[in-house]
């Protein structure tokens, strides 16, 4: 693990960051499962013999999340030590 030399309140505000940013991709994934699911009921596209909600409601929202999950830990979340009892 990499040493940091932020205060507690530096921590805590990265922590919160990071809280928040997971939030709105969860709700970014919501907004995904219905557009993608409930959105596209009424086309009538198949994909492999299925419908497109279908695939678009259960295999889409994997990669949306599978997309945004790398995102995050990639590019806005940062590896710090949180300290602890027992770090030496």
């Amino acid at each position: 693990m990499k040493k940091n030399n932020l205060t507690d309140a530096e921590k805590f505000s990265l922590v919160r960051r990071e809280a928040i940013y997971t939030g709105l991709a969860l709700a970014g994934l919501i907004i995904f499962w219905l557009v993608a699911g409930f959105g596209t009921a009424s086309l009538d596209v198949k994909i492999f013999h299925l419908p497109l909600w279908a695939v678009l409601g259960s295999i889409g929202v994997w990669i949306f999340a599978i997309c945004a999950s790398f995102i995050l830990s990639r590019k806005l979340f940062k590896d710090i030590d949180l300290g602890g009892d027992g770090d030496e």
